[in-house]
């Protein structure tokens, strides 16, 4: 039976913990599972360009003995040139499993509905699960046990706040969530999240202040104000999140060892401070060196049986 990741919805909380484990022995044994995927071909299915997921998810296929083919906006055109339906039936006879990139997650639903195959959810509007795996993996890395601790999500209530939401409610991960208003997450998705806090005793609070959010907390976490394919929205946005930019005085109401992540790329004096991005507390590219590692676990855990 084949098994995807659209969203961490789809993990339960011991699987998500396994993914953990596993993301450690990978990056603690690079040479250990150079097979694992050997004769396997894994597609990329863009419509977005990427650094970040692009580069780690492509390395980590190689690394791991398979085949990957990057088919970017232009080639496929995705529900433009042929439709998803099509596209995902076509694929599933050649392919082992796609990572999908698209503006809309319905589309990686689609994906998912019509495939014989695994489909990992490399990005949509919605949702960003390999992003938030690899956030509590690096945030364990640096603090060892996560139940009880506290992140703080300072910014728009977007696709990785969303799946950041769904992580720690499910591990115990208490968040503080500060957005201007009209940019608090998805109603539904919080409901989703609840339920989950509710039974790992984890606290989630939302504010529209966001010094008040970062009051003893252990990790100061943002993103971009402006997410590609909102560039039209800038200047409001820009207005909107004034007072949002991480610096010096938020980490002086959060603990004294409080570290700062972000997804990157980043805007530097906008979002961040470069004090505080390119500072001791920062682990950003720590996160990003932890996708390869991360992406790796995951890919194991949904086509190699490693889920146990």
């Amino acid at each position: 039976m084949k098994r995807d990741l659209l969203s961490l919805q789809d993990l339960t909380r011991p699987e998500i913990f396994r993914v953990l484990d596993l993301t450690e022995k990978v990056k603690s044994d690079r040479s250990g599972y150079q097979t694992a995927l050997q004769g396997k071909s894994i597609a990329l299915v863009f419509q977005k360009p990427s650094n970040r997921t692009r580069v780690s998810f492509e390395v980590g296929i190689n690394q791991l003995g398979g085949n990957c083919i990057y088919l970017g906006p232009t080639e496929i055109n995705l529900g433009v040139r042929e439709s998803v339906e099509d596209v995902s039936k076509t694929l599933s006879r050649y392919l082992d499993g796609i990572i999908a990139r698209t503006f809309y997650h319905q589309d990686i639903v689609e994906l998912s509905k019509n495939s014989s195959i695994s489909i990992v959810n490399g990005l949509s509007d919605l949702y960003h699960p390999c992003q938030a795996l690899t956030d509590i993996f690096s945030f364990k890395e640096k603090v060892g046990t996560l139940e009880g601790r506290t992140l703080a999500y300072i910014g728009d209530g977007n696709n990785v706040c969303h799946s950041l939401l769904l992580a720690c409610s499910k591990v115990g991960i208490n968040m503080n969530i500060a957005t201007p208003p009209g940019y608090e997450p998805d109603v539904e998705i919080l409901k989703i999240a609840q339920a989950s806090a509710d039974l790992t005793n984890a606290k989630l609070f939302l504010t529209h202040d966001p010094l008040e959010a970062s009051d003893g907390v252990d990790v100061i976490y943002t993103d971009v104000w402006v997410s590609m394919g909102q560039e039209e929205e800038q200047k409001k946005r820009l207005s909107d999140f004034q007072g949002f930019q991480i610096n010096s005085n938020f980490f002086a109401r959060a603990n004294s060892n409080a570290i700062f992540m972000h997804c990157l790329p980043a805007h530097r004096d906008q979002e961040v401070s470069v004090e505080v991005i390119d500072g001791p507390q920062s682990i950003v590219f720590d996160q990003a060196e932890n996708r390869l590692h991360t992406q790796k676990a995951i890919l194991l855990f949904l086509m190699e049986g490693l889920s146990s």
